[in-house]
């Protein structure tokens, strides 16, 4: 198997509209103060000189083995560079249920010192976390805010997701190219289903996979056209029953309900790799996580990626920045030595060598300032592609959006287990929407109170 090309990002990168480039930090290696530098005095063992010894607590999300590995690797580097500082390491290895791990965490005085947030405005509004040290800022091109502050290192961009699909089945279905319309879309999908094999797999075991599909749907209905519609909706002015919003739903009932694996609801996420290698399904709508999974499942299997026009051909993805990344929690924040080994610990994680390697495990999209390279594919290359082209519009899905745009996030899982049932029952578009208005508008009630 050839190998694949090196791809330096600060050059590949630097058309790029939301300058995501490369990662950075190396305060680590230039005399910087903090933990960081403590470990580098020859006197690291014992005496006067010796760093003052502390133990932090981290967590994260990952959604598969190869990431949490990623992470784990990182932290042993760290640890064995600086034996003064001890992590206790946390992980929910599935992400469908982090929000509510975390909240468990908490609920039993283990909330972690340093988190993977994902749901920042939650923890933000309990006074969970704390913002961002400000001299970690400059390691980043950009840092959304949340209320005037910053919360987060973010671990990679946001990363459009597409159609992955297998090189092979769509020759043997006379396929000759990517669709470059939603309507071609779907004849392609008719032509797939004919040759045999089953269309599109959908991991619906896990409920965060079913936002990939709904997103694609609202990005292209919704969001495109009307960034602000959530605010909207949480004051009431629109309405998930508004004719674009149905439209979306009515698209996304027809895919599931036609094209879909009819095993989507047990199926896991980790295992459509497996089932898209072995010829079992044609397609996969997730995002570039994916390709590692898939290349580790079956290295000779041949595959392509591509973003889903929709009817007009105009191509919109998943691609603004959102508030995710690490994070400081409040009680941590009380401890100075926690906090700079904490600040350490970030500074070394975006460092090239060792950020290099995490965003070739998780084909991640650089968010810092300093170079980094890292072995990519055709696949990857399509992905960074999307994301310097002027002409692709950038959005968010359902739950990203943050600010006045943020959903309440308890009803970002009860709004994908609706639309289960609704493809399940063969329900009307329009009653279920009503019913999404409802528990919409009671989430925030709650939330307000």
């Amino acid at each position: 198997m050839a190998k694949k090309p090196m791809l330096t990002f600060i050059t590949a990168m630097t058309a790029m509209t939301m300058a995501l480039t490369a990662c950075g930090g190396n305060d680590a290696n230039n005399g910087g103060n903090g933990a960081g530098a403590a470990s580098n005095s020859p006197d690291n063992g014992a005496g006067e000189d010796a760093p003052k010894e502390v133990t932090f607590s981290i967590a994260y999300a990952t959604g598969d083995p190869a990431t949490k590995k990623a992470i784990e690797t990182t932290i042993d580097a760290f640890t064995a560079k600086n034996p003064h500082i001890k992590i206790v390491n946390y992980s929910e290895t599935t992400s469908s249920a982090y929000l509510d791990w975390l909240k468990t965490k908490d609920a039993v005085g283990q909330f972690p010192d340093l988190v993977e947030m994902r749901d920042t405005k939650v923890f933000a509004d309990a006074g969970k976390i704390v913002e961002l040290p400000e001299d970690l800022h400059g390691l980043f091109k950009l840092l959304p805010e949340y209320d005037g502050k910053i919360y987060n290192a973010p671990l990679t961009g946001n990363a459009p997701q597409g159609v992955i699909y297998s090189k092979k089945a769509y020759a043997d279905a006379g396929i000759a190219e990517p669709p470059k319309t939603y309507d071609e879309f779907l004849a392609a999908q008719e032509k797939l289903a004919a040759s045999g094999i089953s269309p599109i797999v959908v991991g619906g075991k896990d409920i965060f996979h079913m936002g990939f599909w709904t997103n694609y749907f609202f990005e292209n209905e919704v969001y495109a056209a009307d960034p602000d519609w959530n605010s909207k909706r949480t004051a009431k002015t629109a309405s998930f029953t508004d004719a674009n919003m149905v439209k979306a739903v009515t698209d996304y009932k027809e895919l599931f309900s036609k094209y879909v694996d009819k095993g989507w609801l047990s199926t896991a996420d980790n295992q459509t790799a497996s089932i898209l290698v072995t010829g079992k399904a044609a397609q996969l709508y997730s995002g570039p996580w994916m390709f590692g999974q898939i290349t580790e499942a079956d290295p000779s299997f041949e595959f392509g990626f591509y973003a889903l026009p929709n009817r007009e051909g105009k191509t919109v993805i998943n691609g603004l920045p959102s508030l995710a990344g690490w994070s400081l929690s409040a009680e941590a924040a009380k401890d100075a030595d926690k906090v700079e080994a904490m600040k350490a610990f970030i500074k070394f994680f975006f460092e090239p060598a060792q950020y290099g390697p995490y965003l070739a495990t998780v084909n991640g999209i650089p968010t810092t300032t300093a170079e980094v390279t890292y072995e990519t594919g055709e696949q990857m290359k399509e992905v960074l592609r999307l994301m310097s082209d002027d002409s692709v519009v950038k959005s968010l899905g359902l739950a990203n959006w943050y600010g006045e745009n943020a959903i309440p996030p308890q009803f970002r899982n009860w709004f994908y287990k609706l639309l289960q049932e609704l493809v399940l029952k063969d329900g009307d578009v329009t009653e279920y929407m009503k019913q999404a208005d409802a528990e919409y508008d009671n989430n925030v009630k709650a939330n307000q109170q």
